[in-house]
């Protein structure tokens, strides 16, 4: 074991008993936020600094709304004091802590809605990339995840989903489930997938499975962290600038986004996702799949008949559960 995961250990204060939070918060163990499903599109990005302040960026084409906007942030050792944290200078507002009860040392995670100080800022925008200042309020704080959706009429029919909480270390399961049995042929098809992770570094990593294959064993490492190894800065986020990884990756190679394309069968009305992590010490607070179509995650598909018309948007709430323990990678962007 390193001496910096040592002395991480010897820090920790012991873990809390998970308990319910209030609705409106990130809830125990990975489950389903909110589900978009029309003309929209999103971008994720990830930030870590032992200097608690930077920028966290969003990567929006012109002609787009806003539809909401999250800030998640990691924590260790308890995560006491987040909440002086400001986006563009504007306070956020964090919702309950979430510590991930099935890993060591007291990591966790908080969400809060920033639409209020993103929309204005994109939709009155020339579209490209936005960049919106991050002055984090505590140390223990080890960086931050940032989430736009946003609808565009050039875009296609499509899902976007998000899970979020913590994924139990032991192992979980997520499934995406179609309307209609699934056409690769088609021109438009995608399906991927995005994890953010905290408290992630020093080769430390997790196992994940795209119905039945086995796509990396080493996600996990603290991308986004600006300042090498130390902590305060473990984390990593699949962002809109990192391209996807390839099949079983390298842990600096694995980028924590995934195209799930060359795992989908035609006729497949159904994307299952497996994960595990055998060191059971990071903590994978988010996930994202956007996927071609009208899709439910962990949810009952939804009826043939019920797609939008192309200028339509239906915000709906997802029934999902678990994604399970993904792990860390090395390179920083």
């Amino acid at each position: 074991m390193s001496a910096l995961r040592m002395k991480v250990k010897a820090m920790t204060l012991t873990l809390a008993v998970a308990g319910m939070l209030a609705a409106g918060t990130a809830s125990a163990s990975l489950t389903g936020f909110q589900t978009y499903v029309g003309n929209v599109g999103y971008s994720a990005d990830g930030f870590g600094s032992t200097s608690q302040n930077g920028t966290i960026s969003a990567s929006v084409p012109v002609g787009s709304t806003v539809l909401a906007a999250y800030l998640y942030t990691g924590y260790y050792n308890g995560g006491s004091g987040i909440e002086g944290t400001t986006l563009d200078g504007n306070a956020v507002s964090f919702g309950s802590l979430v510590p991930n009860t099935t890993a060591c040392c007291s990591i966790g995670s908080a969400r809060a809605d920033v639409t209020s100080i993103v929309k204005p800022k994109i939709d009155t925008g020339l579209g490209g990339v936005y960049d919106f200042s991050i002055n984090e309020s505590s140390s223990l704080q080890d960086g931050e995840a940032l989430v736009v959706v946003y609808s565009n009429p050039s875009l296609p029919i499509a899902t976007f989903g998000i899970v979020d909480g913590f994924a139990s270390v032991t192992g979980d399961s997520t499934q995406i489930n179609f309307a209609n049995p699934l056409n690769k042929a088609t021109p438009e098809f995608f399906a991927e997938m995005f994890l953010g992770i905290n408290f992630s570094c020093c080769s430390q990593k997790s196992t994940v499975k795209v119905n039945g294959t086995t796509i990396t064993e080493n996600a996990g490492n603290n991308d986004d962290g600006l300042g090498g190894i130390s902590n305060g800065q473990l984390i990593t986020v699949g962002g809109y600038d990192d391209p996807f990884s390839s099949l079983m990756p390298t842990y600096e190679g694995d980028h924590e986004r995934y195209n799930l394309v060359d795992y989908i069968t035609n006729g497949d009305t159904q994307i299952k996702v497996d994960t595990f992590n055998a060191s059971q010490d990071d903590n994978i607070f988010l996930a994202g799949f956007y996927v071609y179509g009208k899709a439910g995650v962990n949810a009952p598909p939804p009826p043939t008949n019920a797609v939008p018309e192309p200028s339509s948007l239906v915000l709906m709430g997802l029934g999902l559960a678990g994604l399970g323990a993904i792990r860390r990678r090395k390179n920083s962007k």
